[in-house]
């Protein structure tokens, strides 16, 4: 094997190797099932695969260009760690505070394109698939640069091949997430979407947290 091919193998699988213990998540099936109630199930189709390209955009330019356009705008890597970190509790909280007092199921409506493309961005997309801690990962994956020896190529059709990756099993997790659903039923699905809210409550603080140690250790 060449070094160019050896080195575009090793870029990939630690992509992919960083990447899907954080964006793979069993733990969004219950959330994405919650927050597309009353969708029809051509409709959630739609929406997996909107949210796995949206996936798929946000990791591949945090890869190539992430730490340019922090950059630019003079923001360090914990900052976002901080403010995104706050998103994810927001929305972890939201849901973990949410009633389930639903006296009847709402009937099934055909949402339009402009609502899904919307919908699928915010929240399905982030900071639910691609959340802070996940841009953050890719962030620093693409920093880590190849050797000087190794091809120009290699980061760029690694972060090609991983992250479309990523977008792939992003859509057979939601694609697949109604039937998950039926088979376990509405009482596992009620304490499964319970756990599912803390921990994502959970990671938001764990990244603030994480955020935070490095802003007060620069300035100790």
């Amino acid at each position: 094997m060449s070094p160019s091919i050896a080195e575009l193998t090793r870029m990939t699988l630690l992509i992919i190797g960083a990447l899907f213990p954080i964006v793979n998540s069993p733990e969004n099936i219950p959330i994405f099932l919650t927050l597309t109630s009353g969708l029809r199930s051509e409709d959630r189709s739609v929406l997996a695969r909107k949210i796995a390209i949206n996936g798929f955009i946000l990791l591949i330019v945090s890869v190539l260009i992430g730490t340019h356009v922090l950059a630019f705008f003079g923001i360090s890597l914990p900052v976002v760690q901080v403010g995104g970190g706050m998103v994810v509790v927001a929305a972890g909280w939201k849901l973990l505070s949410r009633s389930d007092d639903d006296p009847s199921p709402s009937p099934l409506k055909v949402a339009n394109s402009s609502y899904l493309s919307q919908r699928a961005f915010y929240p399905l997309t982030l900071p639910l698939t691609v959340g802070p801690g996940s841009i953050s990962v890719a962030i620093a994956v693409g920093a880590n640069r190849p050797a000087v020896s190794a091809a120009v190529w290699s980061l760029p059709v690694a972060a090609l091949l991983g992250c479309a990756a990523m977008g792939l099993m992003i859509f057979l997790t939601y694609h697949f997430a109604e039937p998950i659903g039926r088979f376990l039923g509405e009482t596992a699905m009620s304490i499964f979407i319970r756990l599912s809210s803390f921990i994502l409550l959970c990671i938001g603080v764990q990244i603030v947290w994480n955020g935070l140690s490095k802003l007060l250790s620069s300035i100790s």
